[in-house]
């Protein structure tokens, strides 16, 4: 569901891209702090099995809850498609994602852990398959999702009006949430399930508080020193449960520099999106939506962990190259970087396109003419010739303290000074149709349309007044040598029906347009024909032109990046938490995650970069210093195996238990002969 959410706060809600971005980065942050509370209730309480099914039901509810949030007819009280009360469908959103959040709390710490817990001691490698086949499940299902949940949300649907449907995006994914709930439980008689072994994290927060205070207590010199901070705990808590602790904390200590991997990786869904909207979609003889591009990390996952795998991993092996867990996570960190590297040489593609706005107190001046005669105009230190039912070619950039005056004549017929009325920092289209007609239009438009959408606008030069209709959307009174509002399209063609009083009976009044590319911006003016009405189309805004295959580059070195740090990242965690802490170090793993996305709400918000490619090459940059320091953290890290240290402490109890009868007899024969 993730795939559409900031599409669907951007269009649904008309939030900025801003306020969207910041609103689903802490979605995502709230998705990956609650494993924590998820942890605790597995480890501690319910069990890990147990933990998922219940909180698989709240995901569920919150997964149907957003999508009613999505209704439009809902609060559509006057049936314009617009809902009235809007306020009630974020509140019913942010419900929806809250149980979400706290739903996938409970799975995502407990499903990889579980599943780890189906392996006995000695099959390492097959549980390593599994992490990796795991990962390479949960993409394929993200596949599937980033194909279908767009082509899902670009349906129609709808009581009283016909808009994007995004119910049925949100819906089908909570009844296969569902459905997927009732086949694991299935399965139930089949899994290897451990008993909750009380409250764990309590005892450890206990222990370290313990240890902390004991060191305080003896911080003078005349007290030795011990080999580890946690051993001051030595006097109240048993060898094992602080061998335990320093494990989880070892572990801990080496995860805080990765939040910054994922700071980029879960941009993908934000930032690389948005970028998205800005390129062109069609790719061969596909037409990609900006939300579709997602598709290729999902893809490259599960093309790519196969084959790392089976081939990369194994032709390291032979090399000699000993590619620890670590090592291979630094890697996974440095190629997350350079991806965002390549991001910013594409966008630094896209901004050459892009279109030139006017600034500060400029305005920029646009001719049509729309008449029979051919127009001349004069502007300051320049003439433009325009012949009948023409444009100039682009907008003329002008400061507006010197446009002094504009004038306009048509042969034989003498100059007319056109009465200044612009706007300063707007883009404005001079409509003329004689030598002494004119009007001057404000376009709206000072920016490309948002989320590579289409604007569209007509102008009437056929004269009376026209309603016309495109695509189901309305266009009301468009009047004689007047301009409607631009309103914005998706790409391809658009069906439209022109209806007025002054259309003679007989004339054709339903047109196809051309075929719409992404982010453009066309006017089409309503003209005559001998009697009946035509349509003559100028652009006001160039189409994209960069195509979004050239984000393939960035996915592909984010993905590789993945399949190295987050596949292995997963294993690691569970290889080296005790027994009865794995949910807990997973839901560490993934707390990194969190801060991961609070970080591009700090830097993304609070930077306020002007420039894309800039920040890009920011986070780059970051993550590139963050993975120097992980380097010589994972070198100086030592690789435990906590089963031996487990079996070696219950090997130490059953020694001691014998010690421990023997010297209950030996005190009750004492105490016995003392009676006697």
């Amino acid at each position: 569901m993730k795939a559409l959410l900031i599409l669907y706060f951007t269009r649904f809600f008309k939030w900025d891209d801003n306020l969207s971005t910041a609103i689903y980065h802490t979605f995502v942050a709230l998705c990956y702090l609650t494993p924590i509370l998820g942890a605790l209730i597995a480890d501690s309480w319910l069990g890990k099995f147990s933990t998922i099914v219940s909180l698989s039901i709240v995901y569920t509810i919150g997964q149907a809850v957003t999508a009613v949030s999505s209704i439009h007819d809902l609060s559509d009280f006057d049936h314009d498609g617009t809902p009235n009360n809007l306020p009630l469908h974020v509140a019913l959103c942010m419900i929806g994602l809250g149980l979400i959040a706290l739903g996938t709390g409970g799975i995502k710490p407990c499903v990889s852990a579980f599943g780890g817990d189906q392996f006995e001691e000695g099959q390492e490698k097959q549980r390593n398959r599994f992490f990796s086949i795991f990962y390479l499940a949960i993409n394929a299902g993200s596949l599937l999702s980033t194909i279908i949940t767009p082509i899902l949300r670009v349906q129609e649907c709808g009581i009283h009006s016909k808009q994007a449907c995004y119910p049925l995006a949100f819906g089908v994914p909570a009844a296969l949430m569902a459905v997927a709930l009732i086949v694991f439980i299935a399965g139930s008689s089949m899994y290897t399930k451990y008993q909750p072994q009380g409250n764990i994290m309590g005892e450890v927060a206990k222990c370290i508080g313990f240890a902390i205070k004991n060191r305080f207590r003896h911080r003078s010199k005349e007290f030795p020193k011990r080999e580890h901070w946690l051993d001051w705990a030595q006097e109240k808590y048993d060898e094992r449960l602080i061998s335990q602790i320093k494990m989880v904390t070892k572990v801990m200590f080496l995860y805080i520099p990765l939040p910054m991997f994922w700071a980029l990786f879960d941009q993908q869904g934000s930032r690389w999106t948005l970028q998205a909207t800005t390129m062109n979609g069609k790719i061969g003889l596909l037409d990609i939506q900006p939300d579709q591009m997602q598709t290729v990390n999902a893809i490259l996952i599960v093309v790519m962990v196969p084959i790392v795998d089976a081939v990369v991993y194994p032709l390291i092996a032979k090399c000699g190259f000993n590619f620890t867990p670590l090592k291979k996570m630094t890697v996974g960190m440095f190629l997350a970087s350079m991806s965002f590297v390549v991001a910013a040489f594409v966008q630094l593609e896209i901004d050459k396109t892009l279109p030139v706005f006017p600034e500060g107190n400029q305005v920029q001046i646009k001719v049509l003419n729309i008449g029979s005669n051919n127009m001349t105009i004069y502007f300051p230190g320049e003439t433009v010739h325009v012949g009948q039912i023409s444009a100039t070619n682009e907008f003329r950039t002008f400061d507006l303290d010197k446009l002094t005056s504009i004038n306009i004549s048509s042969p034989g017929s003498p100059v007319t000074p056109v009465t200044p009325d612009f706007q300063q920092g707007h883009r404005h289209t001079l409509l003329v149709w004689g030598p002494n007609d004119y009007r001057v239009i404000k376009d709206g438009l000072n920016q490309k349309p948002e989320k590579g959408q289409n604007g569209i606008r007509f102008v009437n030069a056929f004269g009376g007044s026209f309603n016309v209709t495109v695509d189901g959307v309305l266009y009301e009174d468009v009047t004689s040598y007047n301009a409607s509002k631009y309103q914005f399209f998706s790409y391809g063609t658009k069906n439209i029906t022109l209806s007025s009083l002054e259309i003679p009976g007989g004339c054709n009044n339903s047109f196809k347009s051309f075929d719409f590319g992404f982010g453009s911006a066309y006017t089409y003016v309503i003209t005559r024909s001998g009697r009946c009405p035509k349509l003559d189309a100028f652009e006001d805004i160039a189409p994209n032109t960069v195509n979004m295959a050239l984000q393939i580059p960035q996915y592909f070195l984010m993905t590789c990046g993945e399949v190295v740090f987050s596949v292995t990242g997963l294993e690691f965690s569970y290889s080296q938490a005790p027994s009865n802490m794995k949910s807990v170090l997973q839901a560490g793993w993934l707390l990194t995650v969190a801060v991961g996305n609070i970080i591009v709400l700090i830097v993304a918000g609070a930077g306020q970069i002007k420039e894309q490619w800039a920040e890009y090459i920011l986070f780059a940059s970051l993550l590139l210093v963050v993975c120097v320091i992980f380097a010589i953290m994972a070198r100086l890290y030592t690789y435990i195996n906590p089963a031996e240290i487990e079996a070696q402490f219950d090997q130490d109890e059953k020694k001691k238990k014998p010690e421990s009868i023997y010297a209950e007899i030996d005190s009750a024969s004492q105490t016995l002969q003392t009676k006697m």
